[in-house]
């Protein structure tokens, strides 16, 4: 729970983490700045609707967390730095354990459960097709890392380092299923 501007107390959601984390990085910044470091950053882990990096900040002003400053002229950005109390917030919860795990959401590992075993041939097909996504996105991270090696943080750069081996564990175990698929 955080307590809010008017003394209410309410939890806050994970993109109200997230939006302060990314105030946090960049501020002052727009939702336009946000959603781009998301794009490059925890958007390969963390996927939610970048519409909610709209109406989130919104809220969080509302609440007393984030200030809200609109330029006078031009296209009358709105530019979000955080409060003390947003600040506060935002280091509480990154200090805390996590309690959940992450949550995996695999349509390939879904239609191999679902797969019927004496169609080997469809499951060493639908293996092959893993292994390249899961090849495609270890190019991608591989290429992100390049790209932030001299900006990112030593944890950033964890994060990174583990989204690199879970696709090369996942590429792994997919070439696995093609070559000897179950059945």
């Amino acid at each position: 729970m955080a307590v809010v501007g008017d003394g209410e107390s309410r939890a806050l959601t994970p993109t109200s983490y997230v939006v302060l984390g990314l105030v946090h990085m960049l501020q002052p910044c727009t939702s336009y700045d946000m959603k781009q470091l998301v794009n490059v950053s925890i958007g390969h882990f963390w996927p939610f609707p970048h519409s909610q990096l709209y109406a989130e900040p919104t809220r969080l002003v509302d609440d007393d967390l984030l200030v809200e400053e609109q330029e006078d002229a031009g296209r009358r950005r709105r530019l979000y730095r955080l409060t003390q109390a947003g600040e506060d917030a935002f280091r509480d919860w990154a200090r805390m354990p996590a309690q959940d795990i992450g949550e995996l959401r695999d349509e390939g590992l879904l239609k191999l459960f679902f797969s019927d075993p004496a169609d080997r041939e469809s499951i060493a097909t639908l293996a092959a097709a893993q292994v390249k996504v899961h090849e495609e996105r270890i190019e991608t991270l591989s290429a992100v890392r390049d790209d932030v090696a001299e900006d990112a943080s030593p944890a950033q750069m964890a994060t990174l380092e583990l989204g690199l081996r879970w696709d090369r564990t996942a590429a792994d175990f997919w070439a696995e299923v093609a070559d000897n698929p179950p059945g």
